[in-house]
């Protein structure tokens, strides 16, 4: 079993849902959350503002191992596509134990 988590902003929030359906996971959780990003050294400029926030949605899902390619394949499909800055953020965690 892993722990997968999963960070995007908003507006990927459908892709991320598509994603998971379409991989075999049976149930997710998700949240919204602000991403922050640091927006350079306070040295060059004293006067920015430390970190900019941008609204994002973070996704929980416990699921079992054979579905974690699929899904990195995917997000990296999706990823590849974009021409913007933003992408998907994808992480997983083995578990040794669940209730």
């Amino acid at each position: 079993m892993k722990l997968l988590l999963i960070t995007a902003v908003e507006e990927f929030g459908k892709e991320v849902k598509n994603i998971l359906k379409h991989s075999g996971v049976k149930s997710f959780s998700y949240q919204s959350v602000k991403g922050c990003k640091n927006n350079g050294d306070e040295r060059e400029n004293w006067f920015a503002k430390d970190h900019l926030s941008v609204d994002s949605l973070l996704f929980t899902v416990f699921m079992e191992d054979e579905f974690a390619d699929e899904i990195y394949k995917s997000v990296e499909d999706f990823n590849s596509k974009q021409e913007t800055f933003s992408h998907i953020h994808i992480a997983t965690l083995p578990l040794e134990k669940s209730i």
